[in-house]
């Protein structure tokens, strides 16, 4: 699956990507506000991840502005399946923060969801200290899910706040065009 907005790229990591994406995530301020990430993050740990099988129903994607001649890696978005339901979660690269990537990039992956995959519903989580990805998840059209949890972060020492989100997908909007 792939998806494209208006400035991004929405696709697959490939072998050939570990480079850049190591040096996209590889930041401290960004693996501590993610739960699987570990840092420092290496070569070796993006190759695992471009390799890394996905079910036909988790999209986990790269993103790409192609705001320039050369697109460039800026992020990544995933829906997973935890089990017990499916999460969205998304990082950027620092300098990528504050220009609305993670919004459009959002809006994609949840149309996706509402319209190409066999879903009802999503959550999310964010650190209590990264407010930033809690007013996106607002304007995806989340909502509040309760108190403060602490959750784990391979990246930080020890658990932290968290607030957990949620989106019902019964809430029917028009088709967005995907390419698979």
């Amino acid at each position: 699956m792939f998806a494209r907005t208006k400035r991004l790229t929405l696709r697959p990591a490939w072998p050939e990507d570990a480079a850049p994406l190591a040096q996209a995530i590889g930041h401290e301020a960004v693996a501590r506000m993610l739960a699987r990430v570990p840092y420092p993050y290496g070569v070796a740990d993006a190759e695992h991840f471009a390799a890394a099988p996905r079910g036909a129903h988790e999209p986990r994607f790269l993103i790409l502005s192609h705001e320039t001649a050369t697109p460039a890696l800026v992020g990544g978005i995933a829906l997973t399946d935890h089990g017990a339901g499916v999460e969205l979660g998304y990082w950027l690269t620092p300098s990528a923060w504050g220009r609305g990537y993670a919004t459009e990039a959002g809006r994609a992956v949840v149309d996706m969801a509402r319209h190409a995959l066999p879903l009802r519903r999503l959550t999310a989580w964010h650190f209590a200290d990264n407010p930033a990805s809690g007013a996106v998840l607002r304007k995806l059209g989340f909502r509040s899910g309760g108190g403060m949890t602490p959750r784990r972060s391979v990246a930080r020492a020890a658990p932290a706040p968290a607030l957990r989100y949620d989106l019902n997908l019964d809430d029917r909007c028009a088709p967005m065009r995907i390419a698979a």
